[in-house]
């Protein structure tokens, strides 16, 4: 997958973000993972990440994750970002774009639900995910809504076996 989208974003001469090129070495089979980021940039809110094809296909999610069963929270795709960005935590600087502080707040590996190719699932536009995460385990369905302006919303939902919410809403 391409990253140019990415990398027109940024300066990669004043962001420590990863520029790309990191490809996935020594799997002798696919591993499927996600990382949820903390990101307080202009507004609060966490980017929610699955690797597919060699890119992290991207969500932000204002409320983050959604914890109650049928609770649903808007997740607005954005540019596929690349594969070692999954280890980023750091500041990004002010001016540059998405400035300020990203935590990776969990990480872990997915499942789709039912098996298939989740690209696929992706451009039909519903993906069911079992993540097997530090904090966020179980099932959540990404279903989307509608395209706008270039970027795809999407519907976040819990779709099964809820769990308490780790963070206080804020």
């Amino acid at each position: 997958m391409e990253l140019g989208e990415y990398k027109r974003k940024r300066d990669f001469k004043k962001t420590a973000e990863p520029a790309g090129g990191a490809k996935a070495r020594g799997r002798k089979t696919p591993v499927n993972r996600f990382i949820i980021q903390k990101h307080d940039a202009s507004r609060l809110h966490y980017d929610f990440r699955l690797e597919m094809d060699g890119v992290l296909k991207s969500w932000a999610v204002p409320k983050g994750l959604p914890w109650a069963q049928a609770e649903r929270h808007l997740a607005v795709e954005v540019e596929d970002h690349p594969i070692d960005y999954a280890d980023f935590e750091g500041i990004i600087p002010e001016g540059q774009y998405g400035g300020g502080t990203v935590m990776v707040w969990d990480r872990g590996t997915y499942e789709l639900t039912p098996p298939g190719d989740p690209l696929e699932a992706l451009r039909k536009g519903k993906l069911h995910v079992i993540l097997h995460g530090e904090k966020a385990k179980g099932e959540w369905a990404l279903i989307r809504i509608r395209a706008e302006g270039g970027k795809n919303q999407w519907l976040l939902m819990k779709t099964a076996g809820g769990v308490k919410p780790i963070a206080k809403k804020r």
